[in-house]
């Protein structure tokens, strides 16, 4: 099932509850386990041939600037 705008706003005012959270880095994992850096959301309208869903959420990324190192844990 895709994310919607609905229930990604859910998991991040979630998240943005702890003060840690607030100044971390933001970064996007991608399927092959490369860490790029968020660079900015747009709402865009589909094409609507058939489909329910009328527009989408595209979150960009770039290459990171400089590395983070090692991740230790997660959270």
């Amino acid at each position: 099932m895709p994310v919607t705008g609905k229930i990604l706003n859910h998991l991040l005012k979630r998240f943005m509850e702890a003060e840690v959270v607030k100044e971390a880095r933001v970064q996007i994992e991608l399927p092959d386990g490369q860490l790029y850096d968020f660079k900015g959301i747009q709402l865009v309208e589909n094409v609507v041939i058939g489909d329910k869903e009328t527009h989408r959420l595209i979150i960009q990324c770039e290459k990171p600037t400089h590395s983070m190192g090692k991740i230790i844990r997660k959270l």
